[in-house]
């Protein structure tokens, strides 16, 4: 494994926890990606202001990265766009067949103790484990 940060991980991962944590205190809002987004297509009378909200954070933190540490890290991508987008449109069907995303149900839903995002998550990590393999060990990417 090369770059791990065990400690920044933490740090990471303590405060996804604690926004999804005051989003489902606040708000009784389960704070999936996938929902929160498509929720903006078609949003129910006042339900907009904090999915909005809620996508401005998500765009502002890398500012306010680059404000505390004064600089953005370095960010190489090693995929072809045809993979990425053929990644991304499989991730987008994947979340729709799923009834949400890997934040919806492997962050808020196992913190709830619900079986269908414990089966969900199960099945999310086990595909991108042979995705991973199939990309780096059979077609050599």
């Amino acid at each position: 494994m090369e770059n791990f940060t065990p400690l920044s991980a933490l740090i990471g991962g303590a405060l996804i926890g604690l926004s999804a944590a005051i989003l489902w205190v606040s708000a009784g809002r389960v704070a999936g990606i996938s929902g929160i987004v498509g929720g903006l297509i078609n949003p129910a009378e006042g339900d907009a202001g904090w999915r909005i909200a809620f996508l401005i954070g998500l765009l502002a933190a890398p500012l306010v990265y680059w404000a505390a540490a004064g600089r953005l890290p370095s960010i190489t991508i090693g995929a072809s766009l045809p993979l990425l987008l053929a990644g991304g449109l499989l991730v987008g069907f994947g979340t729709r067949m799923g009834g949400g995303c890997t934040s919806g149900h492997g962050v808020c839903g196992i913190a709830r103790l619900s079986p269908r995002s414990l089966v969900a998550t199960v099945v999310f990590m086990a595909g991108g484990f042979a995705a991973t393999f199939v990309v780096r060990h059979l077609v050599g990417g």
